[in-house]
């Protein structure tokens, strides 16, 4: 488990620090999720978000879980090594798009459209959402929403070779969304802004370079992890 620590906190800040890719991504569905609820019923209107952040949290642990199975698959062969210098090159354009350098990282989120297309007539018939169950489905099933920096994390848990451990990945990547989502639905401004910090996010995304650095394989690793 001590090894599991540093990818451990790398999902976390990737999740953390690309919460506001999330709020393009999810912030309308928050909206649609609050607005329905009077502000008077605050404590309702908590629990329903809670709901849906758990039910995208499982739905990327699941995701993890399966990606998990297929690095796990290949983790005695040739292309276990192509699959972790591919997964750092991926940390590497996850902490250049944190930072705010670069976005072609969108660009992957085409390969979940067709997936996304058979998944959203579902989505819509749980609106509005009146209950824990439908909110906690609503999020399982959006969880599956085309998202580059998802699929960029799942494919660099997917190298870790073996599934138990990919899922974790992908869970705490899903907590680490949650704070700004949460927060968006609650209307606290006061996180969201501090997350969105110019600063913020260049100390994120540059954690995570250095990170996809020692990812890739070579010996360049022992000197990083003596620094």
């Amino acid at each position: 488990m001590p090894e599991l620590v540093a990818p451990l906190l790398s999902a976390l800040i990737l999740g953390l620090l690309g919460g506001g890719h999330c709020l393009g991504m999810c912030g309308g569905l928050m909206g649609a999720l609050t607005l329905a609820i009077p502000p008077e019923q605050r404590a309702r209107r908590l629990r329903l978000l809670l709901a849906y952040n758990l039910g995208r949290i499982l739905s990327y642990a699941a995701a993890g879980l399966l990606i998990g199975l297929a690095g796990w698959a290949v983790a005695s062969s040739p292309a276990a090594m192509l699959l972790r210098v591919l997964a750092g090159l991926l940390l590497i354009a996850m902490g250049l798009y944190l930072a705010g350098w670069w976005s072609g990282l969108t660009h992957i989120e085409a390969v979940g459209r067709h997936l996304w297309r058979h998944l959203q007539p579902l989505a819509s018939r749980l609106m509005p959402v009146s209950s824990l169950p439908r909110a906690l489905l609503l999020g399982a099933v959006w969880g599956w929403l085309p998202c580059g920096l998802v699929y960029s994390t799942l494919l660099w848990a997917s190298s870790q070779g073996s599934p138990g451990e990919s899922a974790l990945l992908m869970l705490a990547f899903g907590l680490g969304t949650w704070p700004v989502l949460l927060a968006t639905g609650m209307a606290a401004e006061r996180l969201t802004a501090l997350l969105r910090r110019r600063g913020v996010r260049v100390a994120g995304g540059l954690l995570v370079i250095l990170f996809g650095i020692w990812t890739l394989p070579g010996p360049h690793q022992h000197w990083l992890m003596g620094h």
